[in-house]
C-alpha cells in the first residue's frame, strides 16, 4: 500500500513538473517572439529534477542555436562572490564587516565628500554607502552611449586607480546607511580590501574559496586585458545606445530609457568587449550558477554567522532599481509582500548584450538560472520566467 502511494506519488510529481516547465518554455518563446530577444536559455534545477529550456539563437548570422553550457559574462552576479570572500574573512577574523574603508583603503574615499572614517565595509556590500550610481558616470557611459562610440571604445580597458577615480568622481547622494543606491564602484573598493588583506588577488581568493569547493569548474575571473570567451558561448547582442546628438551628461537613473535610440534598428554585436569595469569581472555558465547561488542561499557556503549577515537585508523601494526586491550583501531577495510569503534570493546583471539572472528558494532546492544575449530589455521578461519557474506571482508589473 505504502509503496502504490509513493509510485503514484511520484507520478503526480513528474506531472507538476511538466505542466510547470511547460509553461516556463511557453515563456521563453514569448520573450523571442514578442520582446526582441536574439536567444534565452533557462537552466532549473528542483530537487534532483532538472530540466533545460531555450528559443531563439546564439548566433543571428549563422542561426545556430542555444545550448547548454555556454560561458557568459554574469555582470552585477560577481557583487555576491566579492561578498561572500569578505564574509568568509570575516568569519576567520581577519576584517570586521562593519570596519571602516579607511582602516583598509586609507584616504581613497576622503574626497568630494565623502568620508572613509564613515563608509563601513558593510555599507559598500550593501550599496547604502552614498556613492553615486557609478554606473551612470560620464567617464563610463561616454565611451558607449552611441553605436559609433562604442565601435571605438569597445576594447579600452579600465585600471583599478581608474576605476576608484570614477567611484568618486561625483558627490554623495546620501549619507552612509541612509538608503540604497545601486554603485559598482563600492565593489570596486571591496575587491582591493581583499587584496589588501589577503595579499592575493582577488582572482587567486575567489578561486581558492568559491570556485574549487563549490565545483565552479565552468566559472573563471576573465583577465582585464581579455575580452573573449572560453566555447561554447553565444554571440551577444546590445540596442542599448542614446540617439544621436544625446548628451551623455543630460542622462539620469530617471529618464534614461526616453533617451534610448528608436527601436527597430537590428542589434550591435558587442560580443568582443573590454569588461574589466565589471565588478568581479566573472564569466560561468548557467549550471555553475545553479550550484553557487543555490549555496549563497541556503547556508552550506559560509558559517550561519556570515550567512546571516548576507542576507541582513535593505528595502530598494525608490532606488529605481529591480521591483519588488531587497538587497542583502551582494545580492537580492524579492519582498515576500509581493511573493506571497514565498522566499526567492538570487544574483543577477545586465549589461550591453547580456542579462544573467539566478534566483533559488532559500533551501537551494528550487533554482532557475536565465540568461539573455542582450541586455534586460524589461522587467517584464524576468518576471514572466520567475512567475513560471516558482509558480508564484511576482506583485504587479510596475
Amino acid at each position: 500500500m505504502q509503496r502504490n502511494f509513493c509510485d503514484i506519488g511520484n507520478i503526480l510529481t513528474a506531472k507538476a513538473f511538466d505542466v510547470t516547465h511547460t509553461d516556463l518554455q511557453q515563456v521563453l518563446d514569448w520573450a523571442v517572439a514578442e520582446a526582441g530577444i536574439p536567444g534565452i536559455v533557462a537552466d532549473v534545477k528542483d530537487g534532483h529534477r532538472t530540466w533545460f529550456g531555450t528559443a531563439g539563437v546564439a548566433d543571428l548570422a549563422t542561426g545556430a542555436p542555444r545550448q547548454p553550457g555556454e560561458h557568459a559574462q554574469i555582470g552585477s552576479g560577481g557583487k555576491a562572490f566579492i561578498a561572500a570572500v569578505l564574509l568568509g574573512l570575516e568569519a576567520e577574523g581577519k576584517v570586521g564587516i562593519d570596519d571602516p574603508v579607511n582602516a583598509w583603503l586609507p584616504g581613497v574615499l576622503d574626497v568630494n565628500g565623502y568620508d572613509g572614517d564613515k563608509i563601513t565595509i558593510r555599507h559598500l556590500l550593501a550599496n547604502t554607502s552614498g556613492l553615486f550610481p557609478t554606473g551612470l558616470a560620464p567617464e563610463l557611459t561616454s565611451r558607449y552611449t552611441t553605436r559609433a562610440a562604442f565601435r571605438e571604445h569597445r576594447f579600452d580597458a579600465f585600471t583599478r586607480q581608474e576605476l576608484f577615480e570614477m567611484t568618486v568622481s561625483q558627490p554623495p547622494v546620501g549619507q552612509p546607511g541612509e538608503h540604497f543606491r545601486y554603485a559598482n564602484g563600492g565593489f570596486y573598493l571591496a575587491e582591493a580590501v581583499i587584496e589588501k588583506i589577503t595579499g592575493h588577488s582577488f582572482t587567486e581568493e575567489v578561486e581558492r574559496r568559491i570556485f574549487q569547493p563549490l565545483g565552479l569548474t565552468h566559472t573563471y575571473v576573465r583577465p582585464a586585458a581579455d575580452v573573449t570567451y572560453r566555447d561554447p558561448h553565444p554571440r551577444a547582442y546590445s540596442r542599448q545606445f542614446l540617439k544621436d546628438g544625446v548628451d551623455a551628461d543630460a542622462v539620469t537613473s530617471s529618464n534614461w530609457e526616453s533617451m534610448l535610440e528608436q527601436p527597430g534598428l537590428d542589434p550591435l554585436d558587442v560580443t568582443e568587449f573590454n569588461t574589466s569595469w565589471v565588478p568581479g569581472n566573472i564569466i560561468s555558465t548557467t549550471g555553475d550558477m545553479i550550484r553557487a547561488v543555490s549555496a549563497l542561499a541556503s547556508g552550506t557556503l559560509l558559517p550561519p554567522a556570515q550567512h546571516r549577515q548576507m542576507w541582513t537585508t535593505v528595502s530598494t523601494e525608490g532606488s529605481d532599481w529591480l521591483p519588488h526586491t531587497r538587497y542583502g550583501l551582494g545580492l537580492f531577495e524579492f519582498d515576500t509582500a509581493a511573493t506571497g510569503g514565498r522566499v526567492l534570493r538570487g544574483v543577477g546583471g545586465s549589461y550591453w548584450g547580456s542579462m544573467f539572472f539566478t534566483v533559488s528558494t532559500a533551501d537551494g532546492e528550487h533554482v532557475i538560472s536565465v540568461h539573455t544575449n542582450i541586455e534586460m530589455i524589461s522587467w517584464d521578461v524576468l518576471r514572466r520566467v520567475f512567475e513560471a519557474g516558482f509558480g508564484v506571482a511576482i506583485g504587479t508589473q510596475p
